[in-house]
């Protein structure tokens, strides 16, 4: 296994002269703060005193929070009650010395405090504010509660996942916050470059919502010129043939994919089916969707004959796409998850080591890293309004 090049310290990482104000709940707005963590930024993650829900939601381990972990890793945690007009300059202090402040309340809370973006622009004019909400900061919906699971309702997601004669589909975790919080951390990156142009920060609105629409491609486009609405297809494509999944003859799944036409005529030719490659239908994405059912029985009843290893050695020789179907053992155990370092054993101190997905992409020059797991709560909190920075 390759050694991992790991980020270098101090002020040689890409974002070390970036501090971060994390005031977010839950999962999309800290997850933007997390990767600009992973790439150095100082990130002090305020909470109140009872914590951020997010330290009382899925999986525990001898009461220690694990999502926890993973979604607040890089950051230190402080704890001061914003509602309290007595911490009112002290967080004012704080976000003087700032360069992001990304929160997800809803729209209007802010204000409420006494902490609007113009004010705390007014004391630090190069302060970029990024706001994670459900619908955005203004129109019909902007004072709604807002979460992902909203957000993959209302895109369109849930419509067109599932089983043709089945029920909408949400999907079984967060992909929406996880989408936004990319956004968002995007967002943050381009207000901090266009700072140096224009001279001073602003504001960056971001929208679960819209975070998934953009996600869905050209639906909207689509039905716009065309009056198409995608349906549910199970994991079936209505843009290209053959793709779905497919039982091995040891009970265990491959999924096949050809959204090439030079795909697609290998996996049939393998198979047993050349002939269908002659079909007029053939040449097309959307002609072989019309006859998507002839293709999945061809390839199920192929597939069906032999155990999974050897029906991804077949693949791989004909040189067409396919892949195992993955539980999440199957992903720690795979050799190029291994070789590639998708994930890493990261020190803490409550469980000594905790495993969780990596970096998501690397830099040559200067890689990002997971330097520690998400941190007890207000375990930095004497450090950092002390200013002390360890």
């Amino acid at each position: 296994m390759p050694e991992e090049k790991m980020m270098p310290e101090g002020s040689s990482a890409p974002l070390a002269d970036v501090k971060v104000i994390d005031v977010g709940t839950l999962l999309a707005a800290p997850f933007a703060a997390a990767i600009l963590g992973d790439f150095g930024a100082e990130v002090i993650k305020i909470e109140q005193p009872s914590g951020d829900p997010l330290r009382r939601y899925g999986h525990q381990y001898d009461g220690v929070p694990l999502l926890w972990k993973v979604v607040n890793r890089n950051k230190k945690s402080v704890v001061l009650d914003l509602k309290d007009p007595g911490n009112h300059d002290t967080f004012i202090d704080l976000v003087a010395g700032a360069d992001v402040l990304i929160e997800n309340f809803r729209p209007g809370t802010l204000e409420r405090w006494g902490f609007s973006p113009t004010k705390l622009q007014e004391t630090n004019q190069q302060l970029v504010v990024t706001r994670v909400t459900g619908f955005g900061q203004d129109g019909p919906y902007a004072r709604r509660p807002g979460f992902g699971t909203l957000a993959e309702a209302m895109s369109g997601l849930a419509a067109m996942s599932g089983e043709r004669d089945g029920p909408p589909l949400l999907p079984s975790f967060p992909l929406a916050d996880a989408l936004a919080g990319m956004q968002a951390a995007c967002a943050t990156l381009i207000a901090l470059h266009a700072r140096r142009r224009i001279g001073r920060g602003q504001v960056a609105d971001v929208a679960i919502t819209e975070a998934m629409i953009a996600a869905m491609g050209a639906q909207v486009t689509a039905y716009e010129k065309l009056g198409v609405k995608p349906r549910r297809v199970g994991s079936s494509s209505d843009n290209n043939a053959p793709r779905n999944v497919y039982r091995c003859a040891d009970g265990r799944w491959v999924a096949v994919s050809a959204p090439a036409q030079s795909v697609a005529e290998r996996v049939v030719r393998l198979v047993g089916r050349p002939e269908l490659t002659d079909e007029p239908w053939f040449a097309s994405g959307r002609g072989r969707v019309s006859h998507r059912d002839l293709l999945d029985d061809a390839i199920g009843q192929w597939i069906g004959r032999f155990r999974r290893d050897e029906v991804i050695d077949a693949f791989e020789e004909a040189g067409a796409a396919v892949a195992p179907i993955y539980e999440v053992d199957d992903v720690l155990d795979d050799p190029h998850f291994q070789a590639r370092q998708a994930t890493v054993h990261v020190p803490d101190s409550e469980l000594d080591t905790v495993c969780m997905p990596n970096v998501a992409f690397r830099l040559s020059e200067t890689p990002g890293s997971i330097r520690w797991a998400g941190p007890r709560l207000g375990e930095h909190t004497d450090d950092v309004l002390n200013g002390e920075h360890p």
